[in-house]
């Protein structure tokens, strides 16, 4: 019982090993060139996984990745724990600090360009013709709120790494871009439990089950930042919580897992939990006590559950067998187009000028991580087949690629982000040995 045999945990500790190492050297090797890291991270997966080694050598990765029997559950649970510290980070990232126009401009976006391209990409699923990428749900109502949620979704991590890495955090453009994205992810999470309850529940849709999903979802965001908020605020930094005082990040990644288990249980993903979390934390801690609690988690996600989750991603793509480069093309340009398209007219309703409505438009239009996360939370529900994984993954990794480049160009060219960044002078990150192996998402 809860045991494995020495040989089993010498071969699991030799493919993990293999498969983190390579995580880091191709991650490294993509933010060389000003890539993001996930970019090379995901790519990981592919190099050991079914694309690359599966293909050519297909007997050393049978080895390697399913060498004895419960080897693919190990990799499975250490994939889960890597998402859930994922969304744990990411709402730790979670901006709250904002002036009247900020919060005019960041509704106007988060209103604007959400619902339009969830619009636009609900009725895509009838333009597109999604059956041969239904999966083994078998529900098309559950895979068109999927790829509504894929036009509409944006990365919070990403996002901020490259603003990280651009030395413009500290910009109003950073803000408010980062709070959208937050809005977006929290709007769009509750869809995506929408659409997983509907799959789970052999496709039968009702008044009923609509009503019941959502108001789960709103009753547990609702419930959970009231208690949530109450708890971290008056209980955390008290004599009284031993927990607390004997270590204060586990304390934390009790309340994730505590979260995440509740979350799961009312039929809510459970990541919904560790980002409600996330959120809660930085909202309700201190400043210095959330950056030190920020710090503590990043140090452990960032050097081992987030890069093996990213590249287990990128294990389960076949992109010889399972991808569409031509569908691909067009899925990509439409979700492009749609986003940033939606985010530009917004921008320039309420007033914004040519350039700044621009940058938003890229900006925002980068899905990084969460992009990852739907993808691979649709595919495990089975309401989308392994080739739409692809799409969805691949999706996420070029809008992740875009916004850098862009914004790269207007930092150099010292042009300005929007009204009130005039003359910022880009801040040098920081490159401590700590944070260096952390930012990476």
């Amino acid at each position: 019982m809860f045991s494995l045999t020495s040989a089993e945990i010498s071969h699991f500790l030799l493919a993990m090993g293999c498969l983190l190492a390579m995580a880091h050297l191709l991650g490294y090797m993509a933010e060389r060139i000003y890539i993001p890291r996930v970019i090379g991270e995901v790519a990981a997966g592919l190099v050991l996984g079914p694309t690359l080694l599966g293909h050519f050598f297909p007997d050393a990765f049978k080895w390697l990745f399913l060498g004895f029997a419960t080897e693919d559950k190990l990799f499975g649970l250490l994939y889960q724990f890597g998402l859930l510290m994922l969304m744990f980070c990411s709402g730790l990232k979670f901006q709250t600090r904002f002036n009247r126009e900020d919060i005019k401009i960041t509704s106007a976006l988060v209103i604007g360009a959400t619902i339009p391209a969830f619009i636009v990409g609900w009725f895509a699923a009838d333009i597109f013709n999604i059956t041969p990428y239904l999966g083994t749900a078998n529900n098309p109502l559950a895979i068109k709120i999927v790829i509504a949620i894929s036009i509409a979704i944006t990365s919070i991590p990403v996002i901020s790494k490259i603003f990280n890495d651009l030395g413009i955090m500290h910009t109003r453009f950073a803000k408010i871009v980062i709070a959208c994205a937050g809005f977006h992810d929290i709007m769009l999470w509750v869809a995506l439990g929408f659409a997983t309850a509907i799959a789970s529940n052999g496709g039968v849709f009702t008044a009923g089950t609509a009503l019941k999903s959502v108001g789960v979802s709103f009753g547990f965001i609702i419930g959970t930042f009231v208690l949530g908020y109450f708890l971290f605020k008056r209980l955390t930094i008290i004599k009284q919580n031993l927990l607390f005082r004997s270590s204060n990040l586990g304390y934390f990644l009790f309340i994730m897992f505590m979260l995440s288990s509740i979350a799961g249980n009312l039929h809510v993903e459970t990541i919904f939990g560790a980002l409600l979390a996330g959120i809660i934390a930085k909202v309700a801690l201190p400043k210095a006590v959330s950056e030190r609690l920020e710090q503590g988690v990043s140090n452990i996600s960032f050097s081992w559950f987030i890069p093996i989750y990213f590249a287990t991603v990128g294990l389960q793509l076949d992109l010889v067998r399972h991808f569409n480069p031509l569908f691909f093309l067009a899925y990509f340009l439409f979700a492009t187009l749609t986003q940033t398209l939606a985010v530009y007219i917004t921008s320039r309703t309420i007033k914004q000028d040519r350039l700044t409505s621009f940058n938003l438009g890229v900006a925002i239009n980068d899905r990084g991580g969460p992009g990852i996360v739907l993808s691979s939370v649709a595919y495990a529900a089975g309401i989308i087949n392994q080739e739409f994984f692809a799409i969805l993954v691949m999706l996420a990794l070029i809008t992740s690629w875009i916004p850098g480049t862009w914004l790269r160009i207007v930092v150099k060219k010292k042009w300005r982000l929007m009204p009130g960044d005039e003359n910022v002078t880009p801040q040098p990150r920081d490159d401590g040995k700590i944070k260096s192996i952390n930012q990476s998402v």
